[in-house]
Protein backbone atom coordinates (compact mmCIF):
# COMPACT_ATOMS: atom_id res chain seq x y z
CA UNK A 1 0.00 0.00 0.00
CA UNK A 2 1.10 3.78 -0.29
CA UNK A 3 0.12 5.38 3.32
CA UNK A 4 -2.85 5.45 2.91
CA UNK A 5 -4.03 3.01 5.68
CA UNK A 6 -3.40 5.65 8.16
CA UNK A 7 -6.62 7.76 7.09
CA UNK A 8 -8.79 4.61 6.51
CA UNK A 9 -7.42 1.66 9.13
CA UNK A 10 -10.59 0.81 11.84
CA UNK A 11 -13.08 2.99 10.15
CA UNK A 12 -16.20 1.13 9.80
CA UNK A 13 -17.32 2.00 6.28
CA UNK A 14 -20.66 1.26 4.48
CA UNK A 15 -20.11 0.60 1.11
CA UNK A 16 -23.51 1.21 -0.68
CA UNK A 17 -23.72 -0.13 -4.11
CA UNK A 18 -21.23 -3.33 -5.28
CA UNK A 19 -22.28 -3.59 -8.83
CA UNK A 20 -21.68 -5.01 -12.35
CA UNK A 21 -19.16 -3.31 -13.39
CA UNK A 22 -15.90 -3.61 -11.15
CA UNK A 23 -15.29 -0.36 -9.94
CA UNK A 24 -17.00 -0.97 -6.77
CA UNK A 25 -15.56 -4.20 -6.27
CA UNK A 26 -11.76 -2.63 -6.58
CA UNK A 27 -12.93 0.53 -4.48
CA UNK A 28 -14.43 -2.01 -1.36
CA UNK A 29 -10.88 -4.58 -1.91
CA UNK A 30 -8.78 -1.42 -1.22
CA UNK A 31 -10.76 0.13 1.82
CA UNK A 32 -10.93 -3.67 3.06
CA UNK A 33 -6.36 -3.74 2.24
CA UNK A 34 -6.21 -0.49 4.20
CA UNK A 35 -7.87 -2.01 7.57
CA UNK A 36 -11.33 -0.67 7.18
CA UNK A 37 -14.39 -2.59 8.99
CA UNK A 38 -16.94 -2.72 5.80
CA UNK A 39 -20.36 -3.56 5.43
CA UNK A 40 -21.03 -3.87 1.65
CA UNK A 41 -24.93 -3.15 0.79
CA UNK A 42 -26.41 -4.12 -2.57
CA UNK A 43 -29.88 -4.06 -3.71
CA UNK A 44 -28.83 -6.51 -6.04
CA UNK A 45 -29.10 -10.46 -4.57
CA UNK A 46 -25.84 -12.96 -3.89
CA UNK A 47 -26.36 -14.78 -6.91
CA UNK A 48 -26.94 -11.31 -9.39
CA UNK A 49 -23.59 -10.18 -7.65
CA UNK A 50 -21.94 -13.86 -8.08
CA UNK A 51 -18.94 -12.51 -10.59
CA UNK A 52 -18.10 -9.18 -8.41
CA UNK A 53 -18.26 -11.31 -5.37
CA UNK A 54 -15.93 -13.82 -6.93
CA UNK A 55 -13.68 -10.67 -8.46
CA UNK A 56 -13.39 -9.14 -4.82
CA UNK A 57 -12.92 -12.57 -2.90
CA UNK A 58 -9.40 -12.98 -5.99
CA UNK A 59 -8.71 -8.81 -4.95
CA UNK A 60 -8.45 -8.94 -1.50
CA UNK A 61 -7.96 -12.68 -0.58
CA UNK A 62 -8.28 -13.82 3.59
CA UNK A 63 -4.48 -14.14 3.15
CA UNK A 64 -4.73 -10.47 3.09
CA UNK A 65 -7.07 -9.89 5.71
CA UNK A 66 -9.11 -8.15 3.64
CA UNK A 67 -12.55 -10.28 2.95
CA UNK A 68 -12.17 -10.90 6.70
CA UNK A 69 -13.09 -7.32 7.01
CA UNK A 70 -16.14 -7.33 4.75
CA UNK A 71 -19.92 -8.00 6.02
CA UNK A 72 -22.40 -8.20 3.18
CA UNK A 73 -25.80 -7.57 3.15
CA UNK A 74 -27.54 -8.62 -0.06
CA UNK A 75 -30.89 -8.08 -2.08
CA UNK A 76 -31.41 -5.34 0.37
CA UNK A 77 -30.54 -2.33 2.38
CA UNK A 78 -31.09 -1.80 6.47
CA UNK A 79 -30.87 1.55 8.02
CA UNK A 80 -28.82 0.35 11.09
CA UNK A 81 -25.92 0.09 8.19
CA UNK A 82 -26.55 3.91 7.76
CA UNK A 83 -27.05 4.53 11.83
CA UNK A 84 -23.34 3.87 12.83
CA UNK A 85 -20.84 4.15 10.25
CA UNK A 86 -17.76 6.24 10.13
CA UNK A 87 -18.47 7.08 6.13
CA UNK A 88 -21.16 5.95 3.41
CA UNK A 89 -19.55 5.41 0.70
CA UNK A 90 -22.00 5.71 -2.18
CA UNK A 91 -21.84 3.96 -5.92
CA UNK A 92 -23.14 5.99 -8.88
CA UNK A 93 -26.83 6.30 -9.42
CA UNK A 94 -28.39 5.95 -6.02
CA UNK A 95 -31.83 7.97 -6.16
CA UNK A 96 -31.69 11.66 -5.01
CA UNK A 97 -34.56 10.98 -2.48
CA UNK A 98 -32.89 7.84 -0.86
CA UNK A 99 -34.07 7.28 2.88
CA UNK A 100 -30.60 5.70 3.65
CA UNK A 101 -28.94 8.45 2.37
CA UNK A 102 -31.11 10.54 4.42
CA UNK A 103 -30.98 8.50 7.50
CA UNK A 104 -26.97 8.66 7.17
CA UNK A 105 -27.06 12.44 7.25
CA UNK A 106 -29.69 12.75 10.14
CA UNK A 107 -26.49 10.96 11.82
CA UNK A 108 -23.81 13.37 10.68
CA UNK A 109 -21.95 10.63 8.49
CA UNK A 110 -19.90 11.85 5.76
CA UNK A 111 -21.16 10.91 2.24
CA UNK A 112 -18.49 9.84 0.03
CA UNK A 113 -17.89 9.06 -3.81
CA UNK A 114 -14.95 7.36 -5.18
CA UNK A 115 -13.88 10.18 -7.69
CA UNK A 116 -14.23 12.80 -5.03
CA UNK A 117 -12.78 11.22 -2.52
CA UNK A 118 -9.96 10.14 -4.73
CA UNK A 119 -9.63 13.94 -5.59
CA UNK A 120 -9.64 14.63 -2.07
CA UNK A 121 -6.89 12.45 -1.39
CA UNK A 122 -4.65 12.23 -4.12
CA UNK A 123 -2.78 15.94 -3.58
CA UNK A 124 -2.39 15.55 -7.22
CA UNK A 125 -3.86 18.42 -10.05
CA UNK A 126 -6.94 17.29 -11.11
CA UNK A 127 -8.72 17.96 -14.96
CA UNK A 128 -11.90 16.99 -15.15
CA UNK A 129 -14.59 16.28 -18.16
CA UNK A 130 -18.35 16.14 -17.68
CA UNK A 131 -20.62 16.92 -20.47
CA UNK A 132 -23.87 15.15 -21.74
CA UNK A 133 -21.65 13.49 -24.36
CA UNK A 134 -18.58 13.83 -25.71
CA UNK A 135 -16.95 13.27 -22.24
CA UNK A 136 -15.44 10.04 -23.14
CA UNK A 137 -13.91 11.22 -26.00
CA UNK A 138 -12.53 14.22 -24.55
CA UNK A 139 -10.95 12.75 -21.23
CA UNK A 140 -8.74 10.06 -23.57
CA UNK A 141 -7.74 12.75 -26.06
CA UNK A 142 -6.50 14.84 -23.04
CA UNK A 143 -4.56 11.83 -21.77
CA UNK A 144 -3.66 11.26 -25.19
CA UNK A 145 -2.27 14.98 -25.94
CA UNK A 146 -0.25 15.07 -22.74
CA UNK A 147 1.17 11.44 -23.19
CA UNK A 148 2.36 12.08 -26.43
CA UNK A 149 4.45 15.23 -24.86
CA UNK A 150 5.48 12.77 -22.15
CA UNK A 151 3.34 14.01 -19.26
CA UNK A 152 2.78 11.43 -16.62
CA UNK A 153 -0.97 10.36 -15.76
CA UNK A 154 -3.29 8.68 -14.06
CA UNK A 155 -7.01 8.59 -16.32
CA UNK A 156 -10.34 7.51 -14.14
CA UNK A 157 -13.91 8.73 -13.06
CA UNK A 158 -16.27 7.08 -15.47
CA UNK A 159 -13.83 4.48 -17.00
CA UNK A 160 -14.98 1.02 -18.16
CA UNK A 161 -13.65 -1.19 -15.32
CA UNK A 162 -11.30 1.29 -13.39
CA UNK A 163 -11.38 1.94 -9.60
CA UNK A 164 -10.84 5.01 -8.63
CA UNK A 165 -9.66 4.49 -5.27
CA UNK A 166 -7.03 1.15 -6.63
CA UNK A 167 -5.89 4.27 -8.47
CA UNK A 168 -4.05 5.64 -5.19
CA UNK A 169 -1.85 2.53 -5.76
CA UNK A 170 -0.13 4.03 -8.14
CA UNK A 171 1.42 6.98 -6.40
CA UNK A 172 2.05 8.38 -2.63
CA UNK A 173 1.57 11.88 -2.41
CA UNK A 174 4.50 14.62 -1.29
CA UNK A 175 1.76 14.97 2.53
CA UNK A 176 2.16 11.39 3.00
CA UNK A 177 5.70 11.55 2.45
CA UNK A 178 5.86 10.27 -1.34
CA UNK A 179 7.64 12.23 -4.07
CA UNK A 180 5.42 13.63 -7.30
CA UNK A 181 5.44 10.26 -9.17
CA UNK A 182 2.50 11.44 -11.68
CA UNK A 183 1.87 14.83 -13.13
CA UNK A 184 -1.26 14.86 -12.97
CA UNK A 185 -5.28 13.13 -12.96
CA UNK A 186 -8.04 13.51 -15.70
CA UNK A 187 -11.16 12.11 -14.80
CA UNK A 188 -14.13 11.53 -16.62
CA UNK A 189 -17.13 12.71 -14.77
CA UNK A 190 -21.02 11.93 -14.99
CA UNK A 191 -23.56 13.26 -13.19
CA UNK A 192 -23.83 10.99 -10.67
CA UNK A 193 -19.95 11.35 -9.68
CA UNK A 194 -20.16 15.25 -10.01
CA UNK A 195 -22.63 14.72 -6.70
CA UNK A 196 -19.55 13.80 -4.68
CA UNK A 197 -17.55 16.67 -5.66
CA UNK A 198 -20.82 18.84 -4.49
CA UNK A 199 -20.93 17.03 -1.26
CA UNK A 200 -17.13 17.46 -0.45
CA UNK A 201 -17.62 21.25 -2.30
CA UNK A 202 -14.89 20.75 -4.45
CA UNK A 203 -13.71 20.92 -8.44
CA UNK A 204 -11.41 20.34 -10.27
CA UNK A 205 -8.67 22.41 -11.03
CA UNK A 206 -9.03 22.56 -14.82
CA UNK A 207 -12.76 21.69 -15.88
CA UNK A 208 -14.47 20.90 -19.39
CA UNK A 209 -18.37 21.00 -19.50
CA UNK A 210 -18.65 19.86 -23.39
CA UNK A 211 -22.25 19.60 -23.45
CA UNK A 212 -25.68 19.97 -21.89
CA UNK A 213 -28.75 17.99 -23.45
CA UNK A 214 -31.53 16.36 -22.07
CA UNK A 215 -30.66 12.91 -20.62
CA UNK A 216 -31.15 10.91 -17.54
CA UNK A 217 -35.02 12.44 -16.76
CA UNK A 218 -36.00 9.33 -15.53
CA UNK A 219 -33.23 9.34 -12.97
CA UNK A 220 -34.29 12.86 -12.43
CA UNK A 221 -38.23 12.95 -12.48
CA UNK A 222 -38.26 15.58 -15.63
CA UNK A 223 -36.18 17.99 -13.64
CA UNK A 224 -33.52 19.69 -15.82
CA UNK A 225 -32.70 22.33 -13.51
CA UNK A 226 -31.64 18.97 -11.14
CA UNK A 227 -29.56 17.32 -13.78
CA UNK A 228 -27.09 20.81 -14.22
CA UNK A 229 -27.21 20.73 -10.68
CA UNK A 230 -25.06 18.16 -10.69
CA UNK A 231 -23.45 18.77 -13.63
CA UNK A 232 -22.14 22.49 -12.42
CA UNK A 233 -20.07 20.63 -9.48
CA UNK A 234 -17.48 20.17 -12.18
CA UNK A 235 -17.11 24.26 -11.72
CA UNK A 236 -19.12 25.53 -8.80
CA UNK A 237 -16.37 25.32 -6.18
CA UNK A 238 -12.96 26.06 -8.45
CA UNK A 239 -11.22 29.54 -7.42
CA UNK A 240 -9.75 32.42 -9.31
CA UNK A 241 -6.77 30.26 -10.54
CA UNK A 242 -8.79 27.82 -11.68
CA UNK A 243 -9.84 27.20 -15.46
CA UNK A 244 -12.96 26.21 -16.88
CA UNK A 245 -12.99 25.05 -20.75
CA UNK A 246 -16.99 24.96 -23.06
CA UNK A 247 -18.11 23.58 -25.60
CA UNK A 248 -18.89 25.60 -28.36
CA UNK A 249 -22.19 25.15 -27.71
CA UNK A 250 -21.90 25.97 -24.02
CA UNK A 251 -21.41 29.96 -24.33
CA UNK A 252 -23.76 31.71 -21.48
CA UNK A 253 -24.46 28.54 -19.68
CA UNK A 254 -21.50 28.90 -17.16
CA UNK A 255 -22.12 32.48 -15.95
CA UNK A 256 -21.36 31.94 -12.34
CA UNK A 257 -18.20 30.63 -12.59
CA UNK A 258 -15.72 31.86 -10.24
CA UNK A 259 -12.50 30.65 -12.38
CA UNK A 260 -11.04 31.49 -15.82
CA UNK A 261 -13.41 30.59 -18.54
CA UNK A 262 -12.43 29.49 -22.06
CA UNK A 263 -14.61 28.73 -24.68
CA UNK A 264 -13.47 25.90 -27.20
CA UNK A 265 -14.07 27.07 -30.81
CA UNK A 266 -13.23 24.43 -33.76
CA UNK A 267 -11.41 27.12 -35.51
CA UNK A 268 -9.19 26.44 -33.28
CA UNK A 269 -7.97 22.97 -34.81
CA UNK A 270 -6.27 23.92 -38.17
CA UNK A 271 -7.75 22.26 -41.26
CA UNK A 272 -4.49 20.61 -42.47
CA UNK A 273 -4.12 18.28 -39.79
CA UNK A 274 -5.34 14.90 -40.10
CA UNK A 275 -8.66 14.05 -37.84
CA UNK A 276 -9.57 10.04 -37.64
CA UNK A 277 -12.99 11.14 -35.92
CA UNK A 278 -15.85 11.61 -38.42
CA UNK A 279 -18.44 14.18 -37.38
CA UNK A 280 -18.58 17.77 -36.25
CA UNK A 281 -19.18 16.67 -32.59
CA UNK A 282 -15.82 15.39 -32.91
CA UNK A 283 -14.65 18.60 -34.29
CA UNK A 284 -15.99 19.45 -30.78
CA UNK A 285 -14.45 17.55 -28.92
CA UNK A 286 -11.25 17.62 -30.10
CA UNK A 287 -11.60 21.64 -29.56
CA UNK A 288 -12.32 20.99 -25.86
CA UNK A 289 -8.98 18.81 -25.77
CA UNK A 290 -6.76 21.63 -27.22
CA UNK A 291 -8.02 23.64 -25.05
CA UNK A 292 -6.79 21.80 -22.40
CA UNK A 293 -3.90 21.13 -24.02
CA UNK A 294 -3.11 24.94 -24.20
CA UNK A 295 -3.85 25.87 -20.61
CA UNK A 296 -1.30 23.56 -19.73
CA UNK A 297 0.96 25.27 -22.32
CA UNK A 298 1.54 22.40 -24.18
CA UNK A 299 3.64 22.46 -27.25
CA UNK A 300 1.99 22.72 -30.80
CA UNK A 301 3.96 19.57 -32.57
CA UNK A 302 2.81 17.10 -29.58
CA UNK A 303 -1.00 18.38 -29.68
CA UNK A 304 -1.21 17.96 -33.69
CA UNK A 305 0.80 14.54 -33.38
CA UNK A 306 -1.55 13.30 -30.81
CA UNK A 307 -4.61 14.74 -33.29
CA UNK A 308 -3.28 12.38 -35.86
CA UNK A 309 -2.63 9.63 -34.04
CA UNK A 310 -5.78 9.27 -32.18
CA UNK A 311 -8.77 6.52 -32.89
CA UNK A 312 -12.18 6.42 -32.03
CA UNK A 313 -12.67 5.07 -29.11
CA UNK A 314 -14.91 1.45 -28.56
CA UNK A 315 -18.49 1.26 -29.18
CA UNK A 316 -18.31 5.32 -30.07
CA UNK A 317 -18.66 5.20 -33.73
CA UNK A 318 -16.41 2.27 -33.88
CA UNK A 319 -15.81 0.61 -37.16
CA UNK A 320 -16.72 -2.88 -35.81
CA UNK A 321 -16.06 -4.76 -39.12
CA UNK A 322 -16.26 -4.34 -42.89
CA UNK A 323 -17.66 -7.59 -44.82
CA UNK A 324 -18.97 -8.67 -48.21
CA UNK A 325 -18.42 -4.69 -48.96
CA UNK A 326 -20.43 -3.69 -46.26
CA UNK A 327 -19.17 -1.35 -43.19
CA UNK A 328 -20.43 -2.11 -39.72
CA UNK A 329 -20.49 0.52 -37.11
CA UNK A 330 -20.76 -0.18 -33.31
CA UNK A 331 -22.29 2.91 -31.41
CA UNK A 332 -23.72 1.52 -28.31
CA UNK A 333 -23.31 4.47 -25.98
CA UNK A 334 -25.27 6.47 -28.30
CA UNK A 335 -28.17 6.13 -25.17
CA UNK A 336 -29.97 9.51 -26.22
CA UNK A 337 -32.02 10.63 -29.37
CA UNK A 338 -29.35 13.23 -29.00
CA UNK A 339 -26.47 10.89 -29.98
CA UNK A 340 -28.26 9.31 -32.31
CA UNK A 341 -29.08 11.92 -34.44
CA UNK A 342 -25.01 13.32 -34.27
CA UNK A 343 -23.89 9.61 -35.26
CA UNK A 344 -27.13 9.72 -37.97
CA UNK A 345 -25.40 13.13 -39.39
CA UNK A 346 -21.52 11.70 -39.56
CA UNK A 347 -22.67 10.00 -42.49
CA UNK A 348 -22.95 11.55 -45.81
CA UNK A 349 -25.03 8.29 -47.48
CA UNK A 350 -28.45 6.74 -46.10
CA UNK A 351 -27.52 3.68 -43.35
CA UNK A 352 -29.36 0.68 -42.13
CA UNK A 353 -30.11 1.41 -38.52
CA UNK A 354 -30.03 -0.82 -35.81
CA UNK A 355 -31.54 1.01 -32.63
CA UNK A 356 -34.07 0.39 -29.57
CA UNK A 357 -33.94 -0.01 -25.90
CA UNK A 358 -34.98 1.51 -22.80
CA UNK A 359 -36.65 5.10 -22.73
CA UNK A 360 -35.26 7.60 -20.81
CA UNK A 361 -37.44 10.51 -20.76
CA UNK A 362 -36.17 13.00 -23.17
CA UNK A 363 -38.08 14.27 -26.23
CA UNK A 364 -37.50 12.08 -29.46
CA UNK A 365 -39.51 14.34 -31.81
CA UNK A 366 -36.58 15.26 -33.30
CA UNK A 367 -36.16 11.34 -34.38
CA UNK A 368 -38.94 11.12 -36.06
CA UNK A 369 -38.16 13.91 -38.78
CA UNK A 370 -34.29 12.55 -39.09
CA UNK A 371 -35.02 8.14 -39.53
CA UNK A 372 -36.74 9.19 -42.87
CA UNK A 373 -34.27 10.86 -44.24
CA UNK A 374 -31.02 9.19 -42.88
CA UNK A 375 -32.24 5.85 -42.85
CA UNK A 376 -32.47 2.86 -45.67
CA UNK A 377 -34.10 0.58 -43.44
CA UNK A 378 -34.39 0.23 -39.74
CA UNK A 379 -34.40 -2.87 -36.81
CA UNK A 380 -35.91 -2.15 -33.75
CA UNK A 381 -34.90 -4.12 -30.19
CA UNK A 382 -37.22 -4.36 -27.71
CA UNK A 383 -38.19 -2.02 -24.71
CA UNK A 384 -39.85 1.18 -24.33
CA UNK A 385 -37.84 3.18 -26.71
CA UNK A 386 -38.33 1.04 -29.86
CA UNK A 387 -42.23 1.08 -28.83
CA UNK A 388 -41.67 5.02 -29.08
CA UNK A 389 -40.21 4.80 -32.31
CA UNK A 390 -42.56 2.20 -33.36
CA UNK A 391 -45.39 4.42 -32.22
CA UNK A 392 -44.43 7.11 -34.89
CA UNK A 393 -45.43 5.04 -37.61
CA UNK A 394 -41.92 4.98 -39.26
CA UNK A 395 -41.01 2.54 -41.56
CA UNK A 396 -38.94 -0.22 -39.15
CA UNK A 397 -39.36 -3.85 -38.28
CA UNK A 398 -39.06 -5.18 -34.74
CA UNK A 399 -36.87 -7.60 -33.82
CA UNK A 400 -35.98 -10.19 -30.45
CA UNK A 401 -32.69 -8.84 -29.89
CA UNK A 402 -29.51 -8.19 -31.36
CA UNK A 403 -28.81 -11.54 -33.22
CA UNK A 404 -31.84 -11.55 -34.90
CA UNK A 405 -31.19 -7.38 -36.33
CA UNK A 406 -27.67 -8.19 -37.22
CA UNK A 407 -28.69 -11.17 -39.09
CA UNK A 408 -31.79 -9.39 -40.81
CA UNK A 409 -29.39 -5.82 -41.57
CA UNK A 410 -26.96 -8.69 -43.42
CA UNK A 411 -30.11 -9.55 -45.62
CA UNK A 412 -30.77 -5.76 -46.44
CA UNK A 413 -27.32 -4.46 -46.88
CA UNK A 414 -25.49 -4.50 -50.37
CA UNK A 415 -21.86 -3.61 -51.45
CA UNK A 416 -21.31 -0.14 -50.18
CA UNK A 417 -24.13 0.22 -47.49
CA UNK A 418 -23.40 0.72 -44.03
CA UNK A 419 -25.25 -0.82 -40.85
CA UNK A 420 -25.16 1.67 -37.81
CA UNK A 421 -25.72 -0.28 -34.37
CA UNK A 422 -26.72 3.42 -32.31
CA UNK A 423 -29.44 2.58 -30.05
CA UNK A 424 -30.52 5.74 -29.39
CA UNK A 425 -32.02 4.64 -25.69
CA UNK A 426 -31.11 2.88 -22.68
CA UNK A 427 -29.60 -0.79 -22.38
CA UNK A 428 -30.61 -1.97 -19.13
CA UNK A 429 -33.93 -3.96 -19.94
CA UNK A 430 -31.32 -7.07 -22.18
CA UNK A 431 -27.80 -5.68 -21.01
CA UNK A 432 -25.89 -5.37 -17.45
CA UNK A 433 -25.27 -1.84 -19.44
CA UNK A 434 -24.32 -0.22 -22.31
CA UNK A 435 -20.76 -1.77 -22.39
CA UNK A 436 -22.19 -5.19 -22.22
CA UNK A 437 -24.56 -4.58 -24.87
CA UNK A 438 -21.54 -3.33 -27.13
CA UNK A 439 -19.61 -6.87 -26.35
CA UNK A 440 -22.65 -8.48 -27.64
CA UNK A 441 -22.81 -6.91 -30.59
CA UNK A 442 -18.97 -7.21 -30.95
CA UNK A 443 -19.22 -10.95 -30.75
CA UNK A 444 -22.31 -11.19 -32.91
CA UNK A 445 -20.78 -9.15 -35.77
CA UNK A 446 -17.23 -11.62 -35.38
CA UNK A 447 -18.99 -14.40 -35.73
CA UNK A 448 -20.68 -13.59 -39.20
CA UNK A 449 -19.54 -15.56 -42.13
Amino acid sequence: MTGFEQFFKGKKITVMGLGLLGRGVGDAAFLAECGAELTVTDLKTKEQLKESLQKLKKLAPPSSGGVKNIKYVLGEHRLEDFQNADMILKAAGVPLDSIYIKEARKNNIPIEMSASLFAKLSDLPIIGVTGTRGKSTVTHFIAHILESAGKKVILGGNVRSVSNLQLLKKFTPPKLGGARQTDMAIFELDSWQLQGFGEAKISPHISVFTNFLSDHLNYYKNDVKKYFTDKSYIYKFQNKKDTLVLGPKMKGLAGDAKGKVINANIKNVPKSWKVNLSGDHNLENIACAIGVARILKIKEEFIKKAVENFKTLPGRLQMARKIRGVSIYNDTNSTTADALIVALKSFSEKVILIMGGMDKGPNVDDLAKILPTKTKYIFLTPGSGGDKIDAMKINAEKVSGLKEAVAGAMKKAEAGDIILFSPGFASFNMFKNEYDRGDQFMKIVKSLK
